[in-house]
């Protein structure tokens, strides 16, 4: 798989099978994205594998509990913004749309959102923290070193949906696995695992803003 390819087929996927993931293909895919940008050569990423028991006992903290007050960070701030609202309820449209579930059925995508908890399925998850000291830049950082992850992901067959929604219970997840809230933020969980690709929540079609929209030449 070239790169154009493993970007044309990554999406977020949320339903897995049960296939376990190779420690050896994690392992390979991890140490390769050591080499992902970062300013400074700070390298602010940090992160916490999860999968079997110790994934189970995790998921078994989380489904009865509540979101945090206050929160580890806002990650909804463009929807506000009615530039970037419509582009939000249109990935709802569409996703909620592959699963049959009507607008106005709020106990069916009350039950979608909590499945966030088990992150739909997948066999294995990332947890990715960073020192609250880091910055805007070095948040960068850790955007383009999962991305650089997901990617490697795709070439080795697997998928990955990236959860923000994860930080809701940054403090909860932060003591599970032994990890300071003092001094870290939980930035979000990375699922992982071999996608369903015949779930209708894997299939819709996914639309991106035109690229005149977003990018400006000058000087070609």
């Amino acid at each position: 798989m070239n790169v154009t390819e493993a970007v044309a087929s990554r999406r977020s996927i949320r339903a897995y099978t049960d296939e376990k993931v190779p420690l050896d293909v994690l392992t390979r895919v991890l140490d390769k994205a050591r080499m992902a940008p970062s300013g400074c050569n700070f390298q602010p990423w940090e992160a916490t594998v999860l999968t079997g028991e110790p994934l189970k006992a995790l998921q078994a903290r989380l489904l009865p509990a509540e979101r945090q007050d206050p929160i580890e960070y806002s990650y909804s701030e463009p929807q506000k913004s009615e530039r970037y609202l419509p582009r939000l309820q249109e990935l709802g449209a569409q996703m909620y749309g592959a699963m049959g579930i009507a607008r106005d059925d709020k106990e069916s995508r009350n039950r979608f959102v909590e499945a966030n908890k088990v992150s739909f399925g997948a066999p294995v998850l990332m947890l990715i923290y960073m020192e609250r000291l880091h910055a805007a830049p070095q948040w960068s950082d850790v955007g383009m070193w999962l991305q650089t992850i997901m990617l490697l992901l795709r070439e080795e067959g697997l998928d990955s949906c990236p959860q923000e929604w994860m930080s809701d219970f940054g403090r909860l997840i932060k003591d599970h696995i032994g990890v300071s809230d003092e001094t870290h933020i939980l930035f979000c969980g990375l699922a992982i695992g071999y996608g369903d690709r015949s779930d209708p929540v894997n299939q819709f079609e996914r639309t991106r803003t035109p690229l005149e929209d977003q990018v400006r030449f000058a000087g070609f």
